[in-house]
């Protein structure tokens, strides 16, 4: 079970903390001691609330990473608070990092909690011609260490025979000589006060220390000086992992392998999981059996013509279109991210693309892990905006939300743009491309440019290069999945019911008359173009399809797809939009998107009238520089404005 720790302990029960820097493998080992799953990545950032089980007679809280205990982040203060009141900790260290990761251990001993020491990756010392001595890291920490391999259980027998041999681990001469001013305090309340912790100082009644710097700089002394003495080199040969996470973010050779990185991605998630798979589950299994065996049973029951027939197993019905929506589209959609995104983390690949990545993505107020999102987006904008949480701020979030919706086609919309730009020649296809990187570049632009706050900066820790773990993967998956489908279930289930209720009120056949003189009137397209805006909505690949069914010109007929890319998400990217941003947010975006989307139609259509009137034969060439001169202008100004704010 994952929930938020309490302090609500049976008697004789101790509250056992797993504490450790981010990629040290304390979620792995947790899974090791409790058989309880948690979410185990090699990305940092995954682990956002602290994780309990019941171990035997104790309480074990698996917390986020941390690199220190303070007051610097929400997670570190609450990290540090389990620690203050845990009665034993165990400190997972990364043992290929351990220069890194001691600086966190040495605190601990400063704060005289009992302790044992974890030395994870033990295995990954060797291959890069590295020997670390246990027996060294005890007699200078003072506490037990223990040689783990967490992902195979080597060491966990080890380990839980040694649990009665936590004790205090050796504090700092620095923090001995210090720590008497403050006497009437327990020394891990102590030794923050003396850091200059404003909390725990203030829970206190205590005016903050103002020593940290000189505690902080004297830690990392000491936490080198062991390192020193306990770990040597012992061949100068490098393994093949090692040199391979060094290519793998160094432009010449990083960006190849990025490119085919994405395109097995792209081929894997958005052409056999989107397409191949989903063709199958939602296609044949959904449409052809499920649908067909459920109105089967209730037409004995009801008249499937009536409200409540309509509402039950209709077009947006809620136990046909919803049901068949999360478990024939969005089910192995999330499922195929998560397989791939899992083996992507735990080979401690995915940091690298970020890196790779995170220039280009900054122009657009993201950072490299972004990427992912966008790379997906053209082959389902769905599955791309659920993977939007990779991102680390909620800004960053909102700009890939926003850009994927409004410019990014999916690959079952590309199918029938290809079809029909291929119908009107190269020059339309050439266009259609520059106006859909315009797109995406000025908007993101310009939302960098206004909206509040900046760029979060990347900053990562680098995990070595491995091959993952086949449980691991799988069973990373499987619960982020089923977590995923529990939360977008009552969401789709609300969606359909709105919609059915608009289809059994005759109020989507309004709103088609409603739209007929904006597609008539401002974009210049005939008045069957509002049938395909709204089969847009519910399926855009059905939306593109209609515009192939009516007759017009090669320009009406560009105008009329330009419009219908941008135009709102279908109805499953929409309700993902909601569950993830929220019903007011997602509104906002739902309507910005469909104001863009026909302004910019409309502004099209006159370009295109305008480069007609003054030479009918240089109308595409003429309209393309208009763009590029526009994507131009946009650029500078608002990175000027944003030079000078």
């Amino acid at each position: 079970m994952s929930n938020k720790i309490n302090n609500d302990f049976g008697p004789g029960q101790r509250k056992i903390v797993l504490v450790g820097n981010p990629n040290s493998g304390k979620s792995v080992l947790f899974h090791r001691l409790t058989g309880q799953y948690v979410d185990v990545s090699n990305f940092p950032g995954t682990t956002m609330e602290f994780c309990c089980s019941k171990w035997g007679q104790d309480f074990l809280v698996d917390t986020p990473g941390v690199y220190g205990l303070s007051y610097n982040t929400p997670e570190e203060s609450l990290v540090r608070d389990a620690v203050l009141t845990a009665d034993m900790v165990i400190n997972v260290v990364d043992a290929v990092h351990i220069d890194r990761d001691l600086f966190l251990t040495c605190q601990i001993a400063d704060m005289g909690v009992p302790m044992l020491v974890v030395l994870n990756m033990a295995d990954e010392l060797l291959s890069r011609g590295l020997e670390l001595n246990p027996a060294v890291l005890e007699d200078r920490l003072g506490v037990p260490v223990i040689p783990t391999v967490a992902t195979t259980g080597e060491g966990i027998d080890l380990l839980k025979e040694r649990m009665s041999h936590a004790r205090p681990g050796q504090e700092s001469h620095l923090v001995k000589k210090l720590l008497p001013q403050y006497s009437g305090l327990p020394r891990g309340e102590a030794l923050m006060v003396l850091e200059g912790d404003p909390e725990v100082a203030a829970r206190n009644n205590m005016a903050p220390g103002g020593e940290k710097g000189n505690i902080y700089a004297d830690r990392r002394r000491r936490a080198n000086d062991i390192t020193s003495t306990a770990l040597r080199e012992k061949t100068a040969d490098v393994a093949f992992a090692t040199r391979l996470g060094h290519w793998l973010i160094r432009p010449a050779t990083g960006i190849p392998a990025l490119l085919l990185a994405l395109w097995l991605f792209y081929e894997l998630v958005g052409v056999f999981f989107a397409q191949t798979v989903v063709g199958y589950t939602e296609g044949v299994f959904m449409n052809g059996y499920y649908e067909p065996w459920i109105r089967s049973l209730l037409v004995r029951v009801i008249d499937l013509q009536s409200p409540l027939g309509v509402m039950l197993a209709g077009q947006f019905g809620l136990l046909t279109m919803a049901i068949t929506y999360v478990l024939g589209l969005l089910f192995p959609l999330v499922l195929g991210f998560y397989l791939v995104l899992s083996t992507l983390e735990d080979s401690g690949y995915m940091s690298r693309i970020a890196i790779l990545m995170d220039r280009v993505m900054g122009c657009l107020g993201l950072n490299g892990q972004a990427v992912v999102p966008m790379v997906l987006g053209f082959g389902c904008v769905t599955m791309a905006l659920i993977t939007t949480r990779l991102l680390t701020s909620e800004r960053e979030r909102r700009i890939a939300t926003f850009l994927l919706a409004l410019t990014v086609p999916c690959s079952a919309q590309l199918a029938f743009v290809a079809a029909i730009l291929g119908s009107l020649g190269p020059g339309y296809m050439l266009l259609y491309g520059l106006i859909i990187f315009s797109l995406m570049a000025g908007v993101g632009t310009v939302l960098n440019r206004f909206m509040p706050g900046g760029s979060v900066p990347l900053l990562l820790d680098l995990p070595p290069m491995r091959v993952p773990r086949i449980d691991n993967v799988l069973l990373k998956s499987w619960t982020r999945t089923v977590s995923f489908i529990k939360e977008a279930f009552p969401v789709f289930l609300g969606g359909a019911f709105l919609l059915s209720l608009l289809s059994i009120t005759g109020l989507i056949d309004k709103i088609q008359k409603l739209m007929e003189p904006l597609t008539m009137g401002w974009l210049y397209l005939p008045n069957e173009t509002a049938s395909a805006f709204i089969m847009g909505f519910i399926r855009r690949d059905f939306g593109t399809a209609g515009i192939m069914e009516i007759t017009m010109d090669p320009l009406q007929t560009f105008v009329a797809l330009v419009t219908l890319t941008m135009f709102v998400p279908c109805i499953a990217s929409t309700l993902v939009i909601f569950k993830e941003r929220g019903w007011r947010e997602g509104t906002v975006i739902w309507l910005m998107i469909t104001v863009l989307a026909f302004v910019g139609g409309g502004l099209l259509s006159r370009l295109f009238n305008f480069t007609h009137d003054l030479n009918p034969a240089m109308t595409l060439p003429l309209t393309a520089l208009v763009m590029v001169a526009a994507l131009f202008i946009v650029v500078t100004i608002s990175r000027r404005r944003q030079t000078i704010g």
